[in-house]
């Protein structure tokens, strides 16, 4: 699964970026200054069977913070968007290019009102972040309408003679990540085999967006004068508030050993004796502006909405050992994978191992012991042994 970091310069994408990865990035206020995109790995939290089942476990693919499992993705953060991107300017193709590659689309708004729409700083209020969400969804389906309608005309032909139109828009459509069955289902609600006229292409490619690059919104700078009352403005387009610079500061200062703090958490505690003033005061600030208010900085809220409301993922836990709940070196619930809701137990299989997939037999339910076949749809937090033949 990947995911991106997306939106205009200047909004926060690369602190959020980097609060998530705790990788290290260049931020400024300088238009572009993501360039290449930043790749990272954030994680996903779920909670971790061991308390359920009573046991202590062994993360290898993940880890375990006090029963909280923090599974790995990918995150990416791509260069700043600029209007006119979907005409190349700026950095568009390259921009629009790189957002193809992503499940899903984070879409990083500066709530405070304070980034213009060039990406330039300009004073907190003087932008309306609505126009953003829709600076980004216009550019994406322009972007993709002169996808579409190169070679229109041989497709609608070809069409004519007898060719599925979901094979011959897939086709047109190649390396943009997105699936037959997205085009079929948007086919479905809009024919522009029927109807090609530019609206109606436009609306067959905005239900096709929605399919395949579903983009969630993430309101930063939530901390900043202001910015409490334009969220309010937003509230019909389901914005989580977030302050990534807060978060940025949190997760520092817990590797610093001046905190106890893990990700998404509603609070911390200063563990560092002598702690200097100067930082005290400033996390002081982070638990008054932005934990007591909103909860959690919001960060960690966003990345685990994208996996699981977003893409509808669930948390499955393989084992070799179901009595045990181990691998074969006794590893206690080893591995943590985020699997589509409706994935089954043989497509698990072929996920750990595409050699599986043949060698599948059965399954069993680990809590239950109860054996369950091929087709049998797994639950979020199903603990699955995989039987397969020698």
């Amino acid at each position: 699964m990947l995911i991106s970091v997306c939106g205009k310069s200047n909004t926060g994408k690369t602190t959020f970026w980097s609060a998530s990865t705790m990788v290290e990035a260049e931020i400024s206020n300088r238009i572009f200054t993501t360039i290449k995109p930043n790749q990272g790995v954030a994680y996903i939290r779920a909670p971790c069977p061991c308390r359920d089942l009573g046991v202590s476990c062994n993360p290898q693919n993940s880890k375990c913070i006090g029963g909280t499992r923090y599974i790995p993705t990918k995150l990416i953060d791509i260069a700043g968007l600029v209007p006119g991107a979907h005409l190349g300017k700026g950095l568009g193709n390259s921009f629009l290019s790189d957002i193809m590659e992503a499940n899903a689309l984070i879409h990083i708004v500066d709530i405070s009102g304070g980034t213009d729409q060039d990406g330039n700083p300009v004073e907190s209020g003087s932008n309306n972040p609505l126009q953003d969400i829709e600076f980004l969804e216009r550019e994406i389906d322009f972007w993709l309408l002169g996808i579409l309608q190169k070679n229109w005309t041989q497709i609608k032909n070809k069409a004519k003679s007898g060719e599925k139109p979901e094979d011959l828009l897939h086709k047109q459509l190649s390396g943009l990540g997105i699936s037959p069955e997205d085009i079929k289902q948007a086919l479905k609600e809009n024919n522009i085999m029927e109807n090609d006229q530019e609206e109606s292409l436009l609306e067959f490619i905005e239900i096709l967006r929605k399919k395949s690059k579903p983009i969630l919104i993430a309101g930063n700078k939530i901390d900043v004068p202001g910015a409490e009352a334009l969220l309010e403005k937003a509230k019909d387009f389901n914005i989580i508030p977030c302050s990534a610079e807060s978060e940025l500061a949190l997760r520092k200062a817990e590797k610093e050993g001046d905190i106890r703090y893990s990700p998404g958490d509603s609070d911390f505690e200063i563990i560092k004796p002598g702690l200097d003033e100067k930082k005290k005061k400033a996390l002081e600030l982070i638990r008054d502006k932005v934990l007591k208010p909103y909860g959690t900085t919001g960060v960690q809220k966003i990345l685990d909405s994208a996996a699981f409301d977003l893409l509808g993922l669930i948390a499955v836990y393989p084992v070799e050992n179901e009595t045990r709940y181990s691998n074969k070196k006794g590893n206690v619930l080893p591995d943590a994978y985020l699997v589509p809701k409706g994935t089954t137990a043989r497509e698990l299989a072929g996920k750990i191992h595409t050699e599986f997939l043949d060698k599948f037999i059965a399954a069993v339910d680990a809590r239950t012991k109860k054996r369950i076949g091929a087709e049998q749809e797994l639950k979020n937090g199903d603990v699955i042994k995989i039987m397969l033949s020698k």
